[in-house]
Order: C-alpha cells, then structure tokens, then sequence
C-alpha cells in the first residue's frame, strides 16, 4: 500500500470514528475541521524539516511564504 492510500485510510478511519462518536448528532463544518486538524501538523513538520526557515518550508509545502506566515500566526506555531 502507498503511503498516500495509507494516509487517506487513516484519515478516514478517523473521520468514521468521529461520526460515530457524535452519534445522532448532526456534523458541522468536518472538512474544516478536518483542513484545520491536518494542516497544523503538517506546517509544524514542515518548519521542523527545514529548520525553521520558512521560505524553505514554504517551498516544501508549495504555498508562499506569506500564506505560510499567515497559518503559523492563525495555528498559533510557536517558532
């Protein structure tokens, strides 16, 4: 199995849990939450990899380094 399949099969195993977890309640905004819940760690690693230089994780994450600097400040990453 790739690790991309294995990524999709872990996230949506856990989006399975999530829903049943909530039971009868009704989701709201899962692919932001989701979005959100990625996104951070992923900047983090990023940032990690490189050292913290941030043109370099930008690069890596194929955003600018504006938008990288705007999801560090809204994900509260401390550098």
């Amino acid at each position: 199995m790739s690790t991309i399949n294995s990524l999709q099969e872990s996230v949506r195993d856990s989006i399975e849990r999530y829903l049943s977890d909530l039971g009868d309640a009704e989701p709201h905004d899962m692919l932001s939450m989701v979005v959100n819940c990625v996104e951070k760690p992923v900047i983090q690693i990023a940032l990690e990899k490189t050292q913290g230089n941030q043109t370099r994780a930008a690069r890596m994450l194929g955003i600018t380094r504006s938008t990288l600097r705007k999801k560090i400040i809204a994900h509260d990453i401390k550098l």
